[in-house]
């Protein structure tokens, strides 16, 4: 297949104008990651069900490729009442290990068990702050990090707000939070915006 910059001057010939596709963050290769990058990440995020579904989706990630549990998403939605954390936090021993014969999540269970146990300790949470929203944007002075990445090989895999949100959730009895994972949870939900600068989305996200 010839390059884009011929296809168009094939198109200009015949009267037609072809639009540049929009310049994305490099990781953004395929069509299911071009989908949620150009509709959900680094968006800010308040509803306390959403938040809960990223941090269920960001711990089961660890050892993983984000393609891999955006595959699964569907099949965690079911599988964990929607992402509701009062019905999570319900769940019996019976019902876990139902979820371990389960082909569409993960199924290891250190992070299936992990999950019921964050759904309490978001609950927690809630009856503290009244909302978790309130709770985890506390991190970053409940506004958004704009960051100036230039490539994707300046991004960290974790930074200061990170670390003591890591340390924070764990002594609430949390797990699957260490730094790496609740950065990769800010940058999903909207805490820091982690779009490179040429990123379409960088400027749409409030840079």
């Amino acid at each position: 297949m010839g390059s884009f910059r011929e296809y168009k001057r094939q198109l200009s010939r015949r009267g037609i104008v072809a639009v540049d596709p929009p310049t994305r963050c490099s990781w953004a290769r395929t069509p299911l990651s071009i989908a949620y990058h150009d509709a959900e990440w680094g968006v800010p995020v308040h509803d306390d069900g959403i938040l809960f579904e990223f941090l269920t989706l960001e711990g089961a990630q660890a050892g993983l490729s984000w393609e891999t549990i955006l595959k699964k998403r569907e099949s965690y939605r079911d599988a964990f009442a929607g992402f509701d954390p009062v019905r999570v936090a319900r769940f019996t021993p019976a019902r876990v290990e139902r979820l371990l014969q389960n082909p569409g999540i993960v199924r290891n269970r250190l992070k299936v068990v992990s999950t019921v146990q964050n759904a309490k300790a978001f609950r927690l949470v809630q009856r503290e702050f009244g909302t978790f929203d309130s709770y985890i944007w506390s991190f970053v002075g409940g506004e958004p990090r704009v960051n100036r990445r230039r490539t994707l090989s300046e991004v960290p895999p974790r930074s200061p707000e990170s670390d003591s949100m890591s340390r924070d959730l764990l002594r609430r009895g949390f797990k699957f939070v260490g730094s790496t994972i609740c950065y990769a949870f800010m940058q999903a939900v909207g805490l820091v915006n982690d779009h490179t600068v040429d990123c379409f989305r960088y400027s749409k996200l409030g840079a």
